[in-house]
């Protein structure tokens, strides 16, 4: 029989657990601006955000993004529907301008901001970004990007920027003088954030008449399977993507004492609807601008003690090595989420040693507006489970011509949703190709569906191996090596082979300086059969991950 499964599935909740919930007050007349200025007029004095000690109530990010709304529109004359991009780390700016961007008529494009010259020019010029908000740090990156493109306006900000005096001029100074991360540029004609914001206060403010059903976001995907493409994400699907994770949660969170920490990017899909969702629920963020520096992370779960947490399993592993993390006190930690990657039962088993909670796998796409499918967060879920699929979303198991397979059979996840993109920006054929008849996107993973309807997802079909007519999924392979506990991390990719096809080959960082090859072949011949046995072991000091904590595997290869 085929399947094809969705709001008919069993939920996540029952539906008992969504009565009387305090609401985003979601209208489907409104957009997504209309959605976040209202919040902010509710909750007014409350704290919405905090960076680097510095906290921002709701009342200040409405009307310092009206000021940027009133500069972009009146000042700059840019018309609705033109983009702009913003290349920025997790600071009080990017709240800020992405509001400002999106009550302005306008589009974001979320940018990387770790991004080379040549990544930020792809970007810039796909997208036909009018106006580039960069931070100081990557003034040069953007210097170097801008031929070709129809950038005609850039502002710059500095870390200090929104932080107390003289606190501000302290961490600027160190920054460029000290550290020397801040590297010298020139931009012709470029804008300072504060003087941009000062100069829209005094023009007139700018309503918002956009649609629902418009653009109100370009989101690039990660790139790792290919040329990156801009995803156009409508005003109505990321409202959407909030309501159907509102009702997933129900009555988990309360907005008077709840605090999360956002430490993944916020250019990122997925760190952007968790700081929508907190925004949307008067929840106070917390922005993390460098989860790598995990000493100053473990302080941020001391000084904040979040109820909620988000990550990759690269730094999940991070914390869970950090001898003062796992110390700490976690009674306040109620929610722990995992996405980007399928979660290693390493991990989450460790996790749960050391923090009393389960860590909640969530699956999703930039072109799906982050989750799709998600297991419960009060309850137990197999092992090795994306869970079911979210509140009107259908999921759909297909084979490569589009018909669905039988129940019990690994297909192609495909979803159908007003969370999903309407299509790649300016990429006709792209987009054709993502689709299959019937509106269903094609996510390009290989998942399965197992007992109650809840979903395994196997791998990404272009990252599977071949080998002598058998699939072998790579992260099957990396789980069972990640059990072994001299290993930090690994990776497994296919490599030509004259006699099966393709073989394995496996890439590994040590945790235990004294492994050895043969203690991984001992290690793999217990656990898998065969056929799924590396032929080519290497050892290295790190593996090649986007800034999210993805591992390129087309690097390896």
């Amino acid at each position: 029989m085929p399947q094809s499964f969705g709001s008919n599935t069993p939920s996540v909740l029952a539906k008992a657990d969504f009565a009387n919930v305090a609401t985003a007050a979601i209208d489907a007349s409104h957009t997504l601006p209309q959605m976040l200025i209202d919040v902010c007029k509710r909750q007014g004095q409350r704290p919405a955000f905090t960076n680097l000690g510095r906290t921002l109530n709701y009342a200040e990010i409405e009307q310092k993004s009206a000021d940027l709304a009133a500069y972009l529109r009146n000042g700059l004359g840019l018309n609705p529907g033109d983009r702009v991009a913003i290349m920025l780390p997790n600071l009080l700016q990017y709240p800020i301008a992405v509001l400002g961007v999106l009550r302005a008529d306008l589009i974001a494009v979320l940018v990387n901001p770790l991004y080379t010259p040549r990544e930020l020019r792809h970007q810039l010029a796909d997208s036909g970004a009018a106006v580039l908000i960069v931070l100081d740090n990557f003034g040069q990156v953007a210097a170097e990007s801008l031929d070709g493109t129809a950038v005609k306006q850039v502002i710059t900000t500095r870390v200090g920027d929104l932080l107390p005096w003289p606190k501000s001029l302290l961490v600027d100074f160190s920054l460029k003088y000290v550290k020397k991360v801040i590297p010298p540029f020139a931009i012709a004609g470029a804008v300072r954030w504060t003087s941009a914001l000062a100069q829209g206060a005094r023009l007139p403010r700018v309503q918002a008449h956009a649609k629902a059903s418009d653009v109100a976001q370009l989101q690039y995907t990660g790139g790792t399977t290919g040329i990156s493409k801009g995803a156009a994400l409508s005003h109505t699907a990321l409202m959407a993507n909030v309501a159907a994770c509102e009702q997933w949660m129900g009555r988990a969170l309360d907005p008077d004492k709840e605090i999360g920490l956002v430490c993944l990017p916020i250019y990122h899909i997925a760190a952007y609807t968790n700081m929508l969702y907190a925004w949307t629920h008067g929840l106070h963020a917390v922005l993390i601008t460098n989860p790598r520096d995990i000493p100053g992370l473990v302080a941020a779960f001391i000084q904040y003690r979040p109820s909620i947490f988000a990550g990759v399993n690269t730094l999940y592993d991070a914390l869970l090595n950090s001898a003062d993390f796992v110390k700490l006190d976690f009674s306040t930690l109620k929610l722990s989420i995992q996405g980007g990657t399928a979660l290693r039962r390493a991990t989450a088993e460790r996790w749960k040693q050391v923090t009393g909670r389960d860590v909640v796998e969530m699956y999703g796409l930039s072109e799906t507006c982050a989750g799709i499918t998600v297991n419960r967060w009060d309850a137990p879920n197999p092992v090795g489970s994306i869970g079911l699929p979210l509140p009107d979303v259908d999921i759909s198991l297909r084979d490569e011509e589009g018909k669905p397979v039988p129940i019990g059979e690994p297909g192609e996840l495909c979803v159908r949703g007003v969370q999903v993109t309407s299509g790649y920006w300016q990429r006709p054929e792209e987009t054709a190709q993502a689709f299959f008849e019937g509106g269903w996107f094609r996510t390009g993973d290989i998942a399965k569906r197992g007992e109650g309807g809840y979903l395994f997802l196997l791998d990404r079909r272009k990252d599977m191996i071949l080998v002598s007519g058998f699939n072998v999924f790579p992260n099957e392979i990396e789980d069972v090596v990640a059990m072994h506990p001299g290993v930090l991390e690994s990776a497994a990719v296919g490599m030509p082979d004259d006699k099966t096809g393709e073989a394995i080959k496996l890439v590994v960082v040590r945790k235990d300086p004294a492994l050895t090859e043969e203690d991984l072949r001992a290690h793999c011949r217990q656990l898998l059969t065969g056929y799924k046995q590396p032929k080519r072991i290497e050892f290295r000091d790190s593996l090649p991950k986007t800034n999210v904590g993805k591992i390129l595997r087309r690097e390896l290869r």
